[in-house]
């Protein structure tokens, strides 16, 4: 299903070039990288803009699995990555991640040659250098895995102010999904439980009542505003970045259609070794082979516009000769 879907978004060429490499199976959370993949946006105290990028790179140094190796661990030890990160952690050898940022000024993003909001894109360092930002450590181990994992509510709209989302249509989707989903899951308060609570403040504001309310639900306050009974207002000072919008609202295809195979052939020759091209056609051709025969050819295409040598290797491994006419 997966790869019936892949042939008619070449879009995902990227993504599954490092999913199925080696980089797809990393020898545990310690020593994989984290990327946003979603573009955000800065607003500095002079109301100036920027879209910026992610990147937490791995103190540790990136280390993965083969293929091989991967399979093998799941059936000797299928939760070795979360093991191996609490027996670090339990050890004092807690584990770091830089936090680096790509910074591109507004104004940049209409002219670029590839959609800056297309998640299915990467900015070239050489264009928007990485730009380190701090260190993340992980330092302790929950206590109980129930109240401070499962009860975990991550947001992307969780934002502090000069931090705010781009009109990436995927963060965008995920700005509304994702509480929804959490009030499904933990109940209509779920922001209350302690977990997800501000570590030093207690949020004043006008969300009162409601299943399992677990703190003073804001004494008598009032639930509406605007009112006379000194109730939190609206700051002004915090509102979102504004910006110039112009064009056809609509359902439109990416704006840049025909770069789909750009980054793909970058990553397949400059960046990927001999070893790891061996592996991610090694890795592809496993369940592409078990496809039917017009979606094989379908990702044989795909492969051919990234690169010929790509095509050629996945064909021979799976026994289905390149047809050239859809080539």
């Amino acid at each position: 299903m997966a790869f019936d879907f892949w042939q008619y978004t070449p879009e995902a060429q990227h993504q599954i070039m490092i999913l199925f490499s080696n980089r797809g199976t990393p020898k545990g959370f310690r020593y994989m990288n984290g990327y946003s993949s979603h573009t955000f946006k800065w607003v500095n105290d002079k109301g100036e803009a920027f879209f910026v990028k992610y990147h937490f790179k791995t103190d540790q140094g990136n280390k993965t699995f083969t293929g091989d190796e991967a399979a093998q661990m799941a059936v000797k030890d299928k939760d070795f990555a979360t093991r191996d990160l609490r027996e670090a952690i339990d050890k004092g050898d807690f584990p770091t991640w830089t936090w680096y940022a790509q910074v591109m000024p507004e104004k940049d993003a209409e002219n670029y040659k590839y959609d800056v909001l297309d998640i299915t894109k990467v900015w070239p360092h050489s264009d928007y250098p990485l730009k380190r930002v701090g260190r993340m450590t992980l330092n302790r181990n929950p206590e109980n895995f129930h109240a401070e994992v499962e009860q975990a509510a991550f947001n992307p709209g969780h934002l502090v102010p000069g931090i705010e989302p781009s009109n990436c249509k995927m963060l965008q989707g995920r700005l509304y999904s994702y509480p929804d989903t959490h009030r499904h899951r933990l109940g209509t308060n779920y922001d209350q439980i302690p977990i997800n609570c501000p570590y030093r403040a207690r949020v004043h504001n006008y969300n009162r009542d409601g299943w399992m309310t677990v703190n003073g639900n804001q004494g008598g306050a009032p639930n509406y505003e605007p009112n006379s009974m000194n109730g939190p207002k609206e700051n002004p000072k915090f509102a979102e970045h504004s910006y110039k919008l112009e064009g056809t609202v609509g359902r439109h295809k990416m704006a840049h259609p025909n770069c789909h195979y750009e980054q793909p052939r970058t990553l397949y020759n400059k960046v990927l070794s001999e070893e790891d091209r061996y592996w991610l056609v090694k890795n592809l051709a496993g369940p592409l082979s078990k496809c039917r025969r017009d979606i094989q050819e379908g990702m044989l295409v795909h492969f051919y516009r990234v690169d010929p040598d790509y095509a050629r290797r996945v064909s021979e491994a799976i026994g289905v000769p390149l047809n050239k006419a859809k080539l």
